[in-house]
């Protein structure tokens, strides 16, 4: 086993990681205060290729592994968890469905112009009565000659407001056993119909765009219609797989801004005379803190290692997503504790590093889901 990252994963890694401490860690604060994206950062993401490094370069993207994606959303993550999971939702969720299922014309129409970061894409899913029970879709797709009219209503739409097109699931018919089929379509978001609304108002995560989307007899080609109509449960099952892992590396990223946070400010507050990074109360602490981030990042990287061999990493992605955000609300938590009072404060941000860390036990499957699947991966 070589857990050593190989010299281009190295080198992605110092880039983001640089390109990350200069241009989103100064906002941070901002985007988190104004509930605003940084739509200049996506764009200097796109001409650094970094929306588009899992995919291959035929389709405009790098060419990289799963594991080179994942340490940059822990990078970009480090800097600011709200353009984390913006970012990793524009690579898993919008672009990654139409790499996946998509026909050669859908790629040269939608990926392409995703992978080199010409526009942003979302995956609608979430629905007010179809959460955790996504199988309990209600938003339906009817076909009518050459054309399928959409209606229905998603929420919490990640980058529906910048994004050109959404991969949005819908019952499309009914099985041999009267069950619903559940089919996905890529849907423009000006297309005549589709109402896109920004306006909640988030704990955490704040830099990231999040809305409501209401589909209205919206009607789109049906050429427009993503990978096998029988197969679209699967298909979305497969894309929360792969967004799972990208998830559990943000969750990592934040966990280790809070414990470098933590670890200086430890070094510097003095109290009884000493630093309390003297005080083996603290020590264990930060000793905790890091133990279970190298943890956490060895399975986030043993997943997107399985996902690239083209192996099962169902399971994996599930461990990797549970330990790794529960791990984070923890350090974060530990961090403000570590900080005292002045954790409290919004000055010293390790509050936000909380607030952005806990949407992480519950988007993409929540930990109780997460392990639901585990369980079913065990044969319970």
């Amino acid at each position: 086993m070589e857990f050593a990252l190989t010299k281009e994963q190295q080198m992605i890694k110092d880039m983001v990681s640089e390109f990350a401490e200069k241009e989103i860690k100064p906002v941070a604060k901002e985007l988190d205060e104004k509930s605003k994206f940084a739509e200049d950062v996506f764009k200097k993401m796109g001409e650094l290729g970094l929306l588009g490094i899992p995919f291959p370069e035929q389709y405009g993207g790098s060419g990289g592994d799963t594991i080179s994606y994942a340490i940059a959303v822990e990078e970009i993550g480090k800097a600011c968890g709200g353009t984390g999971l913006s970012y990793a939702a524009a690579v898993s969720l919008g672009a990654g469905p139409i790499y996946y299922f998509g026909t050669e014309e859908q790629k040269q129409k939608y990926l392409v112009p995703l992978a080199k970061g010409e526009t942003l894409a979302s995956f609608g899913l979430t629905e007010p009565n179809a959460g955790s029970d996504a199988g309990g879709t209600r938003t339906r797709a009817v076909l009518d000659g050459e054309e399928y009219v959409i209606n229905g209503e998603k929420c919490w739409i990640t980058n529906a407001g910048y994004a050109r097109t959404i991969t949005v699931t819908a019952v499309s018919g009914k099985d041999e056993k009267g069950k619903n089929i559940i089919s996905a379509f890529i849907v423009p978001t000006d297309a005549k119909g589709v109402t896109i609304n920004c306006n909640y108002e988030k704990m955490g995560v704040r830099a990231s765009n999040t809305c409501e989307i209401i589909l209205e007899d919206v009607r789109i080609p049906r050429e427009n219609l993503l990978g096998d109509p029988q197969k679209g449960f699967k298909q979305f099952l497969y894309t929360l797989d792969g967004g799972r892992i990208s998830i559990a590396a943000l969750a990592v990223g934040l966990a280790q801004a809070a414990l470098e946070r933590s670890l200086a400010f430890a070094k510097e507050r003095i109290q009884f005379g000493k630093s309390i990074s003297n005080f083996q109360a603290i020590q264990f602490k930060l000793a905790d803190m890091a133990m279970e981030i190298e943890l956490a990042r060895n399975m986030v990287y043993k997943a997107a290692w399985l996902k690239d061999q083209r192996k099962p990493f169902t399971k994996e992605s599930a461990y990797a997503k549970l330990f790794a955000s529960e791990m984070a609300f923890r350090a974060c938590n530990q961090a403000i504790q570590i900080h005292g009072g002045s954790g409290y404060m919004r000055e010293y941000e390790v509050e936000r590093y909380l607030r952005d860390a806990k949407l992480l036990e519950i988007g993409e499957g929540t930990s109780e889901i997460q392990r639901l699947v585990i369980a079913r991966q065990l044969g319970c």
